[in-house]
């Protein structure tokens, strides 16, 4: 699951407030109209002011990328796994595949080019960098969007729908479905500053997200939000709530760990091997689609994307300030979206950690606007189904404009 949904829930609180702001539900990720009220190793200059908004590029030094690959071929491999499925987890054939091409072929430089393509920048807030892609779209009365990311995760899942959002002609979309993209990293994520205190909660980065969206200039956007909670069972109900079962019983030890003690986990910050095995071992649907193409088969990401989202972690030792989002989160629940009562647009994506049914969708938003079953896509579903990805951001908020 990932934290972020949190970050996301707030915004859905705040917008079901206001009673007027209408949200979006892409598989169990959900946009949300806000109205805005009153170790990076090339950074750039200091800014002038806490306000100023400072552009950003990164370049990896050779030293690091060196002691990478160096730490990969210097794996201490465990035993093989004693079934024959993933059931014990992470299959050591899979982690040796991804570490041979990772030490071998792997080029992170492609990675950092179509970064700094991108209009990155630097701004802070509340005393902490906070980094983002600002992608302004050519079309008039483009709609802002703020688009946030989870763990294990960063800017890179994104990446791939930022043409699609802010030139949708090019796309095969339509002008006025156009979008303005901003990307942050969240606190102690990526390129952004890394908390030395705590209370950078899910509640104080929706608040950061609004002041940067109207530093911007932005009175008002769009913005990740939460899910539906389940109900009553029916036979669509229950294929969800056997879902859910799995995952909260076999699929999310990873929150826990990182929600009791995210500290402990020192290992994943000293081997790249060790934070790759992490990060594959999400939930069980991700971690087939991940592994498949280490397997030589393809389907939706390419081993590149897998590593790129890894490599990006390891480079700026943001493993465990990543983690701590969960421990600040003091154990929120996932799955808690019931009762919002504004307009509501509601995208399924068939391998998510559950599968919301119409049912649940419409209990848990009852001016439900835009529903729709997706053929594929799961969990990271902007970064491995793109296109579908941006054309229900495009139909689910067509008629709010």
């Amino acid at each position: 699951m990932k934290s972020s949904r949190n970050i996301r829930d707030y915004f859905r609180i705040t917008a079901n407030r206001r009673r007027t702001l209408p949200i979006l539900s892409v598989g169990v990720v959900t946009l949300v109209v806000i109205s805005a009220v009153a170790a990076a190793q090339s950074p750039s200059a200091a800014p002038t002011d806490d306000k100023a908004i400072r552009p950003f590029h990164f370049t990896a030094s050779k030293e690091a990328l060196a002691d990478m690959r160096k730490r990969i071929a210097a794996t201490r491999w465990p035993d093989k796994e004693t079934v024959d499925d993933q059931s014990q987890g992470v299959q050591l054939a899979t982690m040796q595949a991804l570490a041979k091409y990772w030490a071998t072929d792997y080029d992170w430089r492609k990675c950092e080019a179509k970064l700094n393509a991108l209009p990155q920048f630097i701004t802070e807030i509340d005393g902490l960098d906070i980094h983002f892609i600002h992608v302004r779209s050519k079309h008039p009365n483009a709609l802002p969007v703020i688009i946030t990311h989870g763990w294990p995760g960063s800017i890179i899942e994104q990446m791939k729908i930022i043409g699609p959002l802010t030139d949708p002609t090019a796309y095969g979309g339509k002008a006025e479905d156009a979008f303005d993209v901003v990307i942050p990293s969240l606190p102690g994520y990526g390129f952004s500053g890394k908390p030395t205190t705590t209370g950078w909660d899910p509640q104080h980065i929706a608040r950061a997200w609004t002041v940067l969206m109207k530093r911007l200039g932005y009175t008002k956007f769009v913005a990740f939000s939460g899910a539906p909670a389940p109900a009553n069972l029916s036979a669509d109900e229950r294929l969800a709530y056997e879902r859910l079962s799995f995952v909260y019983a076999k699929g999310i030890g990873y929150g826990f760990q990182l929600g009791l003690r995210p500290q402990t986990m020192y290992g994943i910050a000293d081997s790249p091997v060790g934070l790759a095995a992490y990060f594959l071992d999400h939930d069980a649907r991700s971690y087939e689609m991940i592994a498949w193409v280490f397997d030589g088969k393809s389907e939706g990401l390419t081993r590149d994307d897998v590593l790129d989202n890894i490599t990006l972690t390891w480079l700026t030792n943001t493993a465990l300030s990543g983690a701590r989002l969960y421990w600040e989160n003091k154990g929120a629940s996932f799955f808690a979206v019931k009762g919002v009562t504004i307009p509501t647009a509601v995208s399924v994506f068939p391998d998510e950690l559950y599968p919301a049914p119409r049912s649940w969708a419409e209990k848990a938003y009852p001016k439900l606007i835009h529903y729709n079953k997706l053929d594929k896509g799961g969990h990271f579903a902007a970064w491995e189904q793109p296109k579908l990805f941006s054309e229900e951001v495009r139909a689910g908020f067509r008629s709010l404009r």
